[in-house]
């Protein structure tokens, strides 16, 4: 199978003002490359900058009106 028609082992989907969902096999790491423990397979992560758990999120970002840009959605 040509390399442009493979499934990719991990996902991310930035999602229109919210979080960046991470799917399939990854390690997430800080920056002095411990391992953080995401104990699933499936992880939000925080685009905001506001979560209380970061790096992953909370949904802060909902209550913050947090707009990603170029992904606004029509109103």
């Amino acid at each position: 199978m040509p390399e442009n028609e493979r499934a990719a082992a991990t996902t991310i989907t930035p999602y229109p003002d919210g979080p960046l969902l991470v799917r399939g096999d990854f390690a997430l790491v800080t920056p002095d490359g411990e391992r953080i423990d995401t104990r699933r397979g499936t992880v939000a992560l925080c685009r905001c900058g506001r979560s209380g758990l970061k790096p992953f999120c909370d949904g802060t970002h909902k209550v913050t009106g947090f707009r990603a840009e170029g992904n606004h959605r029509p109103t």
